[in-house]
């Protein structure tokens, strides 16, 4: 992990207007979940840093305001300093989601161990 400051990434980030989670969720106002958002800037940071995704968590997230079908959308985000890369996901020039990956080491899994 790097303690120095490291450069803000920016690229758009695609998702359809087509995209079938927009159907079922409010089929008269559309908006994507957030569990979408989150699921495509994780894989967007894991691919621009080379993350192993299962060694970070999300230490917190803030949904500001909603995506709706055909918003143009934006993913800032750092590299990883002192053990964190905080992110931004913009609808145009609104903020509609701000968050934190915090690295957490793998853990053994308990129900993994055997017992003496």
């Amino acid at each position: 992990m790097t303690t120095q400051p490291a450069a803000t990434l920016h690229g758009p980030m695609e998702i359809s207007a087509e995209h079938p989670a927009f159907a079922g969720h409010f089929p008269k106002f559309p908006v994507l979940p957030g569990a979408v958002l989150i699921d495509a800037a994780l894989s967007a940071i894991a691919a621009a840093h080379g993350l192993d995704l299962r060694q970070w968590h999300l230490a917190s997230v803030k949904f500001l305001d909603m995506v709706r079908p055909g918003d143009a959308l934006s993913l800032e985000h750092g590299g990883p300093v002192n053990g964190s890369i905080r992110f931004t996901i913009r609808v145009a020039d609104r903020k509609a989601v701000s968050g934190t990956l915090s690295h957490a080491p793998a853990q053994e899994d308990s129900a993994c161990r055997t017992r003496p």
